[in-house]
């Protein structure tokens, strides 16, 4: 029944033989045409210089479904959950809650990282102690969700600050001198 038309009179015809114009009535159907929709055009240097989120440390998962996988953590709150919408999404673990399981905010006036149980039933441990309270994460602190493991790595801190390295314009960075012994 591919290409068949019914005109307003009830007549069954074929489009593509006859047109849009019933060959029994003369009529002319009431077919949809097609519109052209226009896609606005995508700024692509825009994208490349939209604001970046620097990362300030990361998490890495070293027992459970996603071991090896690195999640990064950035300026501020950082919800953790399995959902599109959460900031570290943690996959193929399902015991971790959908949302806000737990949360690892980097302040960047303290130059610290601290991990706060989220509002979920799930609990969060650090270093094998449940967390209550909010708590300032060192390097390689073990942080347990569900059935995962995962191993804090701070970037910033004592040694880095974003807020004290140039601005991207500038040739070499303080930590490209620091690391060339400069």
């Amino acid at each position: 029944m591919n290409g068949l038309v019914r005109c307003q009179n009830g007549h069954l015809f074929s489009s593509r033989r006859y047109g849009t114009v019933c060959p029994y009535c003369n009529i002319e159907t009431n077919t949809e045409e097609r519109q052209e929709v226009q896609v606005p055009e995508v700024d692509v240097e825009s994208l490349v210089m939209s604001k970046i989120q620097p990362v300030c440390g990361w998490i890495v998962c070293i027992e459970g479904p996603r071991q090896g996988k690195d999640y990064k953590i950035h300026e501020g709150k950082n919800f953790v959950g399995r959902a599109d919408d959460m900031d570290i999404r943690i996959l193929g673990d399902n015991k971790i809650n959908r949302r806000n399981h737990a949360i690892l905010v980097y302040d960047p006036k303290k130059h610290e990282t601290v991990l706060l149980p989220g509002d979920s039933n799930g609990l969060v441990y650090h270093n094998d102690n449940a967390v209550y309270v909010p708590v300032v994460l060192s390097v390689y602190d073990v942080i347990e969700l569900g059935d995962s493991k995962f191993l804090f790595i701070p970037f910033c801190g004592e040694h880095f600050r974003w807020e004290d390295s140039p601005k991207s314009d500038s040739k070499e960075t303080s930590l490209e001198a620091n690391l060339m012994g400069r």
